[in-house]
């Protein structure tokens, strides 16, 4: 009797899974799903460990009414499917190729075992618009600028475009809990919050694209921009660990018949996770280092005291706590934030690039190491298509433009609830008088400013010049 197996990776889902189709497909034998948990992968990645455990949870359920087993291991993928194919468990298996270089390392290393075993597999690539080898410069090299990369690439997707398999499709609410899914959980209880903001499940997946298609993506240029508003639709998380496939977001973006500029920010911002993707398996050297090597020598600063602050949102720079506790409270950062209390970590207080994303690679429940170098290095310029290292966020600025009622700074930072809108964003203005007749002391009821922004502004700009002489 054939063993017919997938490899289950980030595609917690049954629509758009290639893998689990051609699993369903078999006519005989056994069919079984393992997951393979790497420990020390998710070591550095706190927050996600609870995504995962939930997802587990539930696509376990999920997969016991189509008759499928899903076996969950810790350990070594290379070792664990070695030990299953020297046990004549495994005839045959599939898997859908991952994004990243080093998982990539990791199915070459398993196809060598199945070939020398002569194991029947096959993988598929379905977690990328296309595969990050396609898309190239007429010369052959990779793309470092994203408008060129986009045109390109969306061309190659629209030529091709890849059909969605929706043949499989149930639900159950069902929840039992596996001794070896409770182990990946992770010890913070602080995660325990993230159960009011999210539901890691295919179905949630469908209907935040649906309801987002229907009533937002008409306004994302203008909303995305907003973080009090409902501007963007959520879904990086359920992307990251495969809930929803990119091409079931771009199918059903193209149905829509009024191509409003909307429709096309939004559709730029799927190329933005392309472009990344990319760009890490181009130059892999960026994960750790500066793309431009001109900034090897640039004058960071080592500060433990601002980076604890900055972390747990207590710099007194109101937009960017607001951010930073968003982030702790729920997993996830508004966009247009990211790049506030990033710029601000990397420019005002010139503290290295790399903290900061190693902080938000354990924090966000949609990290993925493309998007987040990537974005980080796009912030302290020191990467492709990057903003400009004088580019230097204004947090005062920001906040009065992208919050002018305050509702974001306020739900974060109740304390500044009473604040006066004109104070709001600079709340170290406020007249002593008036911090009386509401009851609130800088310094006490919310921090002073770590730094000013003026003068950080010229240290971070003389830093710069510096790096050219």
């Amino acid at each position: 009797m054939l063993n017919s197996v997938v490899w289950l990776k980030d595609d917690f889902r049954t629509i758009n899974n290639p893998a689990i189709s051609s699993l369903i497909d078999e006519k005989k034998g056994t069919k079984k799903i393992i997951y393979i948990y790497d420990k020390d992968k998710y070591h550095k990645q706190e927050a996600q460990r609870w995504w995962l455990a939930k997802s587990l949870e539930v696509f376990q359920e999920k997969l016991k009414e189509l008759n499928i087993t899903l076996d969950i291991i810790s350990g070594n993928a290379e070792k664990i499917i070695k030990n299953l194919v020297i046990n004549k468990k495994i005839d045959k298996i599939y898997w859908n190729k991952s994004c990243h270089l080093d998982e990539n390392r990791t199915e070459l290393s398993v196809k060598k075992i199945l070939e020398e075993n002569n194991i029947i597999f096959r993988e598929f690539s379905s977690n990328l618009l296309n595969p990050v080898e396609k898309v190239k410069k007429d010369d052959g090299t990779p793309f470092k600028v994203f408008t060129h990369y986009w045109k390109k690439a969306e061309k190659i997707y629209l030529e091709n475009n890849q059909k969605i398999d929706e043949r499989i499709s149930s639900y159950s609410k069902k929840k039992k809990i596996n001794k070896n899914i409770e182990a990946i959980y992770p010890e913070k209880n602080w995660n325990k919050k993230f159960e009011k903001y999210w539901d890691p499940s295919e179905e949630k997946a469908i209907e935040i694209l649906n309801n987002y298609i229907k009533n937002n993506i008409e306004y994302y240029a203008t909303n995305r921009d907003i973080p009090s508003l409902n501007g963007t639709s959520k879904l990086s998380p359920y992307l990251k660990f495969g809930q929803i496939s990119v091409h079931q977001i771009m199918n059903k973006c193209l149905m829509i018949k009024s191509k409003k500029i909307g429709f096309r920010k939004f559709i730029n911002e799927i190329g933005w996770r392309e472009f990344s993707h990319s760009l890490l398996h181009n130059f892999p050297e960026m994960e750790k280092n500066n793309l431009r090597k001109e900034f090897d020598k640039f004058n960071w600063i080592k500060n433990d005291e601002f980076l604890k602050k900055w972390k747990k949102g207590l710099t007194g720079y109101p937009i960017v706590d607001a951010g930073m506790r968003e982030l702790y409270e729920t997993g996830w950062m508004h966009n247009r934030v990211r790049m506030i209390t990033a710029s601000f970590l990397v420019k005002h207080l010139r503290i290295h690039w790399k903290e900061g994303e190693k902080y938000f690679r354990n924090s966000l429940l949609d990290f993925n190491i493309a998007n987040n170098v990537s974005g980080w290095q796009w912030v302290a310029g020191t990467g492709a298509d990057a903003a400009p290292y004088f580019r230097i966020f204004n947090p005062i600025l920001q906040g009065e433009k992208f919050d002018p009622n305050g509702e974001y700074v306020t739900k974060w930072c109740p304390e500044l609830k009473n604040v006066p809108i004109e104070f709001l964003h600079k709340p170290w203005e406020m007249p002593e008088q008036m911090q009386n007749q509401i009851n609130f002391k800088l310094g006490h009821s919310y921090p002073l400013p770590i730094v000013k922004h003026v003068e950080a502004r010229n240290s971070a700009l003389k830093a710069f010049q510096d790096l050219k002489k």
